[in-house]
């Protein structure tokens, strides 16, 4: 097995927001031009492109709003029991 080396628990904040952004602009990407396009040839040339926008839009997005969608997830969610309680 191949040991991978992992970045430091300091990253989480920004390799969080960017592995989320790079999922859901793919897939909101691939629906909605499949669904402008069809399944035609054309659409393999145009996603990537569509997909790379919505990116570049959606991670400083996410970096910007993160902090805020926990603070609003905190105040509707109750937060966990603490062992020993």
């Amino acid at each position: 097995m191949i040991a991978v080396r992992k970045l430091p628990a300091r990253y989480a904040p920004i390799v969080m927001p960017f592995v989320l952004s790079v999922l859901m602009t793919a897939v909101v990407s691939v629906i909605s031009t499949l669904r402008s396009l069809g399944a035609t040839p054309a659409f393999l040339a145009t996603w990537p492109g569509a997909w790379a926008l919505s990116w570049l839009v959606a991670f400083p997005t996410l970096l910007v709003v993160l902090p805020l969608v926990r603070r609003i997830v905190a105040c509707l969610v109750a937060s966990p029991p603490r062992q020993g309680q």
